[in-house]
């Protein structure tokens, strides 16, 4: 556990982002993976289908991810306060909701799957493997939200290496699995899935094993755990408007999978294979605003605002920095990237105008990130609510449609950095009010 009061601003947040920011580089490594077995032996029209999944998956779970975080800022302003006790109950009241939550999910996914795939006017010839991927991964959703849930808690008491550890072995588990039940038991997408699926489940029964062998304030057992109203109703007042947040994007991501379904299979596999490269190249810029997240928080619980400014100064350095060195690898690569996934060349163009366009705002989008980080850290959520559904509603789907009957394709992608510029423009202007300081769980004076 690591104590973010005390210590150099941006070398505590670097030295805390980079564990967090190798674990998201192994996650993302489930997708490359799946998505380069699904390209190499399943075709087209299987990653078009995987890539129509995560939308759909991301609107399911977003409400529950969002509680999360709010459970996480809790931990992360009690334990700067030191009130272990609080700590406790907070971790014990965030894993009863995880599991209540993730086995609902799952059972509404599965009912509604085809309806909704439907709904968003996926093509039929894609309809079935993109059930086949989806109630596959649904159903596993509990080993999902018990793995993140419990990564979530270390982080926000400033332990950022244990969750790493596990991520690694459930990737390499996912990769072996990957292979086998595509390569040799031929299951097709289904296998895809599942595999991430057994891998999440070992992860986290092994990540139990380990808490409750040597973390104190941890010990899992469903007939030890404590659900605290109190604690609950903050990481509400907290977590919603972060839950409806998570939401509305993922449901602004479905719409904008709507506007790309309309321009046939090469354009929607093209689009999965960009974004699983594109969320790959911001992983950097939003694990800084995550670690960011926690640093304020904790700093708030210590009465320590001074630190939270001079710590968002050097996160935005940092970012910036990374950001530009990406922004100019997908200028000079992307084309070979996107080769990486497919040969089929019309998909590679496709692909490739999309990275050239939204990597040109990489800075734009970290500095975003860096702002609703911390915000969030210190308790204030409803405003970057209300600042991402407008930039995402009322800017980038509406600039995504309009500009895509005007250029084709290329105008869906444009919508995109519109968004990003107007999310950092008004985060900034709120920052400067400084109304964010009376937002915290843990009240002290000088806020």
């Amino acid at each position: 556990m690591r104590d973010l009061t005390r210590g150099p601003e941006g070398k505590q947040i670097l030295i805390f982002a980079l564990p967090m920011l190798l674990g998201n580089v192994f996650q993302q490594l489930y997708y490359i993976v799946d998505t380069l077995i699904i390209g190499y032996y399943l075709g087209t029209e299987a990653l078009a289908a995987s890539g129509a999944s995560f939308p759909v998956i991301f609107v399911l779970i977003s409400l529950m991810i969002g509680i999360t975080t709010g459970i996480n800022v809790v931990i992360s302003q009690y334990f700067g306060n030191k009130n272990f006790e609080k700590v406790k109950r907070a971790i014990d009241t965030a894993f009863i909701f995880l599991f209540i939550a993730s086995i609902v999910l799952s059972v509404l996914g599965l009912i509604f799957s085809e309806q909704i795939f439907r709904l968003i006017g996926l093509p039929e010839e894609l309809l079935g493997q993109a059930m086949q991927y989806f109630n596959v991964y649904v159903a596993g959703l509990i080993f999902m939200s018990g793995y993140n849930g419990t990564s979530a808690v270390l982080r926000g008491m400033g332990d950022s290496k244990t969750p790493l550890y596990f991520l690694i072995i459930s990737t390499f588990l996912n990769i072996g699995f990957d292979l086998l039940f595509v390569a040799v038991f031929e299951w097709g997408i289904a296998g895809i899935s599942f595999a991430t699926v057994l891998a999440q489940a070992i992860a986290f029964g092994l990540s139990v094993i380990y808490l409750n062998r040597y973390h104190p304030l941890i010990r899992f057992s469903f007939r030890g755990l404590t659900f605290d109203r109190e604690i609950f109703r903050h990481s509400l007042r907290i977590g919603i408007p972060t839950g409806l947040q998570h939401t509305f994007v993922s449901l602004g991501m479905a719409a904008l999978m709507t506007i790309v379904n309309m321009f046939g299979t090469p354009t929607i596999a093209a689009y999965s294979i960009a974004w699983r490269i594109d969320s790959f190249a911001t992983l950097p810029a939003m694990n800084f605003g995550l670690a960011l997240s926690t640093f304020v928080g904790q700093n708030i619980g210590a009465n320590k605002v001074e630190r939270v400014k001079k710590g968002l100064r050097s996160t935005l350095i940092m970012t910036s920095g990374y950001s530009l060195l990406i922004t100019i690898i997908a200028w000079m690569f992307g084309r070979t990237l996107m080769g990486f996934f497919t040969d089929d060349q019309l998909v590679i163009d496709i692909g490739y105008d999309y990275l050239v366009i939204v990597s040109s705002f990489y800075i734009v989008f970290g500095a975003m990130f860096v702002m609703h980080g911390t915000l969030r850290g210190a308790g204030d959520t409803l405003v970057p609510m209300f600042i991402t559904l407008f930039s995402l509603w009322v800017l980038r789907v509406p600039f995504s449609y309009f500009l895509s009957q005007q250029m084709g394709e290329t105008g869906i992608w444009w919508g995109i950095p519109i968004a990003w510029a107007f999310g950092f423009g008004a985060s900034y202007i709120y920052y400067k009010t400084g109304r964010w300081k009376k937002k915290a769980v843990v009240k002290n004076a000088a806020l």
